[in-house]
């Protein structure tokens, strides 16, 4: 990823952060030409259809997917990432009954950004949908387009991770931000990160969000300032006025239809939008992916995804459900990085490694274990990795 340099030092100071600087970057206007697999721009945002990205998929469509987040504006948009509403509509009925759960337990989720309370919010919906309801769980996350630009921008063993954020009508906006992992340190504790640390945090994650629902206008989808993840010394920047003001000046915000997507870097300057409107309860499937170089936010029990998504991997793979289909919903619940881990005890098998917990997964599906089996090996597995 190329950024400009703001600073001679290896460090970067609030002192590095120039409006006019930022100005020039987010004032260029996006090319559709340069980009031969979108449909369109909307907001100087990339629009791409999603039935002809599916069938276009290979690797120059994910060579400009990562030029379009790295060096374009950053965001990108798949219409119809979901052709089929009914897979988005068994998931809301899920994330609705958890969310009626924690509203009879008077539970009130946190927010980053916005007042407790304020929004319905459910941490960890990644494990908490997979539990409830495997068989919605895997035709959702079984999604090609999310596989698709997870593995052109992270490759291969990313983490899924899922956070429902409903914003009832009237629910106030967020303040402009970027996200994990600078974007959640204090500006005292980013500064102390040299700027190489400030050019990679982007690459460790992925942002995305799936709409529930329609989300016009004035339900208020998410704001964004194109072209923004490119100005270096950002995670130092968001928090001072002047580019608070010009974020509230120059965002854009893209109406969505349920079932579209958007995803972007997580560096982009962005924020929920208010909810004008008297009765859309704006749903969003917020997914952060992670480099299985990084960490995710979340503590997700990958081992209880895998043994619940399992019985219905074995039934589809029965049912002569094609090997693409299959990986992604492994993807998507078993961990796929193999460390760290205790040598002594999981000592690496045929090559440099052990087998990883999608590995065993993998392994599972193949020679046709029992639910039983893969609980016993997965158990096996994680108590190796113990110290």
């Amino acid at each position: 990823m190329s950024f400009p340099s703001a600073a001679s030092s290896a460090w970067l100071t609030e002192q590095d952060c120039d409006l006019d600087a930022f100005r020039a970057l987010v004032e260029h206007r996006t090319d559709l030409a340069a980009y031969p697999y979108a449909t369109s721009v909307e907001g100087d945002a990339l629009v791409y259809d999603g039935d002809r990205l599916r069938a276009a998929d290979g690797p120059a469509v994910r060579a400009e997917l990562v030029r379009a987040l790295a060096d374009g504006p950053g965001i990108v948009v798949f219409r119809a990432a979901f052709p089929d509403p009914s897979v988005v509509d068994r998931l809301t009925a899920v994330f609705e009954a958890l969310i009626a759960e924690q509203r009879a337990a008077g539970a009130t989720a946190g927010d980053h950004f916005a007042k407790p309370g304020a929004n319905d919010r459910v941490w960890n919906a990644l494990e908490k949908a997979a539990l409830r309801d495997p068989e919605a769980f895997a035709d959702y996350y079984a999604n090609d387009l999310l596989a698709l630009v997870s593995t052109a921008w992270l490759g291969p063993g990313h983490q899924v991770t899922s956070q429902v954020n409903v914003v009832n009508p009237g629910g106030a906006a967020q303040t402009a931000h970027r996200d994990y992992h600078l974007g959640f340190l204090s500006n005292e504790t980013a500064a102390a990160y040299p700027a190489h640390v400030h050019r990679l945090s982007p690459v460790l994650t992925l942002q995305g969000a799936v709409a529930h629902c329609d989300m016009p206008v004035e339900s208020g989808p998410t704001m964004y300032l194109p072209h923004s993840q490119k100005y270096e010394p950002g995670y130092l920047a968001w928090r001072r006025p002047e580019f608070q003001e010009y974020f509230e000046a120059h965002h854009v915000q893209l109406p969505l239809a349920k079932g579209d997507a958007a995803f972007f870097n997580p560096a982009l300057f962005h924020a929920a939008g208010t909810n004008r409107s008297t009765g859309i309860r704006r749903t969003a499937n917020l997914l952060q992916v992670s480099s299985a170089f990084g960490r995710a936010m979340e503590t997700v029990d990958r081992e209880a995804i895998a043994n619940a998504v399992y019985p219905v991997l074995l039934k589809r793979a029965a049912d002569g459900a094609d090997e693409a289909w299959l990986e992604r919903v492994i993807a998507a619940s078993a961990e796929g990085y193999p460390f760290p881990t205790n040598l002594d005890s999981d000592p690496p098998v045929g090559g440099l490694a052990p087998p990883s917990q999608a590995d065993t997964v993998r392994r599972a599906l193949r020679e046709a274990w029992t639910p039983q089996a893969l609980r016993d090996e997965l158990r096996a597995g994680a108590e190796r990795r113990e110290s």
